[in-house]
């Protein structure tokens, strides 16, 4: 198992969820950590060329195949259980994508999910879902810091519940009134830990990572 294991969510689709699921992993290793990129199902559009399991398979040096599973690779851009459904495809559960994650032995985990928490990934389940069934040590979300960015957010994070969320404003910029206006208000109204620098981002997540292995050590 992992050292640490990071779900990440988006508070809705577009919000760019895989490339800085991508250069989050890019990060890490660069630091010398282990790191790795899962998505236990994805549905694409197949003009759009690279998928996204292709493009965190590339920032982790592994093979698409072990990012996602082929079988659950639907090639229409719908929530993947529609996908399945609409492609004549059999159904699945989310102990089905539980039971098929290929996660690494050691390092940081990532694994990221489609759309926002309560965008259907199974059947029977969703990514608020898959964070019960994993028990991840952190949900990474990953957020527009544009207009409406406040209630995309405080939604998508109020999903988790008690779990420790951490939110990623992508695409951030501090010349933008409204980018930082909306960070103030996250912050110190909604009190929720949101970070907007990539290394800064990467050095909170390798710190789970450290944090687990003093763990072990003093066990």
């Amino acid at each position: 198992m992992p050292a640490s294991l990071v779900v990440v969510s988006g508070t809705g689709t577009g919000v760019g969820k895989t490339w800085v699921t991508a250069q989050l992993v890019r990060t890490l290793k660069e630091k010398g950590l282990a790191a790795a990129a899962r998505k236990p199902v994805q549905s694409f559009d197949p003009d759009e060329g690279s998928t996204d399991a292709d493009l965190l398979a590339a920032a982790g040096g592994e093979e698409s195949r072990a990012v996602c599973p082929a079988h659950r690779s639907y090639p229409i851009p719908m929530a993947p259980p529609i996908a399945a459904q609409v492609l004549g495809m059999a159904p699945f559960t989310m102990a089905d994508l539980v039971g098929e994650l290929q996660l690494p032995d050691t390092g940081v985990a990532l694994i990221e999910s489609v759309g926002g928490p309560r965008s259907p990934l199974a059947s029977d389940g969703d990514t608020v879902s898959l964070a019960d069934a994993l028990d991840p040590d952190l949900v990474l979300l990953v957020a527009d810091p544009a207009l409406g960015a406040i209630n995309a957010t405080m939604l998508a994070a109020g999903a988790f519940g008690s779990r420790p969320v951490v939110v990623f404003l992508n695409r951030f910029n501090a010349r933008q009134l409204i980018h930082r206006t909306n960070l103030e208000w996250l912050t110190h109204k909604a009190r929720l830990r949101v970070i907007t620098d990539l290394q800064r981002l990467a050095q909170v997540v390798a710190g789970l990572e450290r944090a687990a292995i003093r763990a072990a050590n003093s066990a």
